[in-house]
Parts: C-alpha cells; structure tokens; sequence
C-alpha cells in the first residue's frame, strides 16, 4: 500500500531471509539467522546500505555482517549483550522528576493495559500467514483450530 507512494523501493529481504539483530518489546537485542534464501534481487538491509555508500562515493567500511554488529556495540554497547534485557533508567526515559522524588511517588491502583492487542499479526509478512492466523486465534482470541472450523 505504501509502495504506491515510494520515489525508491529498496529490494530489502523478509525477516526470514536475512541475518539480523532485533530489539524485542521488553529490550533484548536477539540474532536470527537466514532460514531461506531471499528472492530474486533481495538483499539483507546492511548490503544494500552499503552498496548505496559505495555509489555514492563514501564507502562504508562494513563488508561483514559480524563487522556491522561489531560497530552496532560500539554505538550501542547493549547490542553487544545479546538476550540480556536492558533495564532503562528513570531519566533515560524522560522521567526525571520521578527520580528525584524517590520513595515519595505512589504508583497508581490502574492495571496496565496491554499496547498491542494482537502481537502475532503486527506485520505484513505475519498478517500472511495462515499459520500465524492460527496462532492469533489460539492465544490472542482464545479460540483453537477445532473451534474456528465448528463455527464455520
């Protein structure tokens, strides 16, 4: 749907195709490795980045993708510190004022809500698959297959 509206599609491979570092929810950085091959022209994100420097005359100096996290930790020591939950402190979110008003600040009765209803379909490629549909009626709607099928 935003494609319609792109000056420049960049052949990016699918989370399944690539080599990647992601940060979760709750701030842990996690590996995956490439299950499949991409299609066609698709590339991992760094190599098309990194093409692009070349051609525009300022070349970065990543030709790995070990070399790339290598500098992500360096920017960011907590991508070096893979499935460790990085705890943010109460300034670092913005919350200065709570800091410095220590034991004193009650926290509120009001249970958390939940900021995604449905997790397993929170992307394009998820909202796809047949299989990520069954896991989003099991756990997010409380239904199982057989269920589904008998109210069909």
């Amino acid at each position: 749907m935003g494609a319609n509206y792109a000056d420049v599609i960049l052949p990016g491979a699918a989370y399944t195709e690539k080599t990647a570092s992601y940060v979760n929810l709750e701030g842990r950085v996690q590996r995956t490795r490439a299950a499949v091959n991409p299609p066609a022209n698709a590339r991992e994100d760094w190599k098309i980045v990194r093409a692009l420097s070349e051609v525009l005359g300022v070349t970065l100096p990543y030709d790995t993708v070990e070399q790339v996290r290598a500098r992500l930790a360096d920017v960011a020591p907590t991508f070096g510190e893979v499935d460790r939950v990085e705890r943010p402190s109460t300034t670092s979110l913005g919350l200065r004022a709570l800091a410095q008003a220590g034991a004193s600040v009650k926290p509120s009765a009001k249970p958390f809500e939940l900021a995604i209803r449905d997790y397993y379909l929170t992307d394009p490629i998820s909202r796809a698959s047949q299989t990520m549909a069954k896991c989003s009626a099991a756990f997010t709607h409380g239904k199982r297959e057989e269920e589904r099928q008998a109210a069909a």
